[in-house]
């Protein structure tokens, strides 16, 4: 491109298309000696870069006194700067990049979509561009007093026609504690796994989780019991029927339900194989009579699970087939129609005092003892009510032979 000469030495500019805009601008060089070589740089853009003779020769006084560096360096030296923050960037395990490495880490990871509800609408938001020695225990106690305060203000919506504005519409039901505990769990658990891996330092302090009483223990009086079952029979929806009575006959859970395939029954040894429970670990748990005759009698298909979704794929959902016959029974509204039977089926076992606790958590495949200890005081009642039957059988027994006792003497006195 050809020269053009400025009224400044040293300064001239080319011509080129315009940065940005319709035409073209002055793109300005200066030209100067330095250890014996002559040197020519491009300064700048008259639009982009606002330059102008002016500044060019100033910026060439500058170069030939050594007091600034050239173009060059100033953009090398940009970009090693943000390589730097690149590579400082990449060594920077953040919550939400371990968040995405940890669900990397461990497929097929269960209630995924819940975590990651969790995560994004909970977590991320506040702490996930922070490393967790970032974290303070002042940071994570405002999360949880937030999440329950934010959780248990109303929606307030201004009404059409409404002579006072925010008026109350409808209200929200608070977070429940279980909720926050939860998400906490779930922050705890992403920087172990980043503890774990070697990938980060640790919080620096225990994020201590909140004291959730939520045992819920479900159950269901004889009555209700034959009108759910008379429904179960009515009901035309034969899988939701079956997966009810399985429920209710084995105690497994709706998950484990879904899961189940044919491969899994071993009829001729009487067990059913359950995989992915949910204390992690498959368990194998007998399979009654009653079990046994809804399997063997139970449509199949050309799916491998016994209770196929779409498709003949692993069914994830049933509850409007199952609550449609929880309401036919006239069960409670709050009654679950699925856990609610493995509740069910543990209490009676529970209240009929003939099996403790130990034989009730295998049958029940929980972890460990702790959730199947709210089944306790049911069977302590079953113990109770058999203790007081054998004092009144005692005392019975002692009020007669003190009544034979009686009636002995009275003969004896007689004349």
């Amino acid at each position: 491109m050809k020269r053009h000469k400025t009224n400044y030495p040293g300064v001239f500019y080319r011509e080129a298309d315009r940065i940005g805009g319709k035409g073209a601008e002055k793109v300005y060089y200066i030209l100067f000696k330095q250890d014996g070589k002559v040197l020519e740089e491009k300064v700048g853009r008259q639009f982009v870069d606002d330059m102008t003779p002016a500044r060019a020769a100033g910026i060439r006084a500058e170069r030939i006194e050594g007091k600034r560096p050239s173009r060059k360096e100033i953009k090398e030296e940009r970009e090693a700067q943000e390589h730097a923050v690149k590579e400082a960037e990449a060594n920077r395990w953040t919550i939400t990049r371990l968040w995405e490495e940890y669900k990397r880490g461990t497929p097929g990871l269960k209630g995924i979509v819940t975590d990651e509800n969790r995560f994004e609408k909970h977590i991320k938001p506040i702490f996930g561009d922070k490393q967790p020695h970032e974290l303070g225990a002042l940071d994570v106690d405002r999360l949880r007093i937030g999440l329950l305060k934010k959780a248990r203000k109303p929606a307030v919506q201004k009404t059409p026609g409404d002579s006072k504005p925010g008026t109350v519409k409808k209200s929200v039901d608070p977070l429940k504690p279980g909720t926050v505990k939860n998400v906490l769990e779930l922050l705890r658990r992403i920087i172990n796994f980043g503890v774990k891996k070697n990938l980060c330092t640790g919080a620096g302090f225990a994020i201590e989780l909140p004291k959730v009483n939520n045992l819920r223990t479900e159950d269901l009086t004889p009555d209700e019991l034959a009108k759910l079952m008379d429904a179960i029979e009515k009901d035309e929806n034969l899988i939701a029927a079956n997966l009810m009575k399985m429920a209710l006959f084995t105690g497994m859970r709706r998950g484990e339900l879904f899961r189940l395939k044919w491969s899994d029954l071993d009829f001729e040894r009487g067990f059913i194989h359950i995989r992915g429970p949910k204390g992690g670990v498959d368990q194998t748990i007998p399979v009654n009579e009653e079990a046994r005759k809804i399997l063997q009698s139970h449509r199949r298909t050309n799916s491998g699970f016994v209770f196929p979704g779409r498709g003949g794929h692993q069914r994830i959902d049933i509850h409007k087939s199952v609550n449609k016959i929880k309401e036919a029974a006239g069960l409670p509204k709050g009654f679950r129609a699925l856990h609610g039977l493995r509740h069910a089926y543990a209490s009676m076992l529970a209240s009929s005092g003939k099996v403790d606790l130990y034989t009730l958590q295998r049958l029940l495949t929980h972890k460990s003892p702790t959730m199947t200890q709210r089944y306790a005081h049911l069977r302590d009642s079953a113990l109770r009510n058999a203790s007081d039957l054998a004092g009144e059988i005692i005392t019975g027994i002692m009020d007669a032979k003190q009544d034979e006792k009686s009636i002995l003497d009275i003969i004896r006195v007689k004349p």
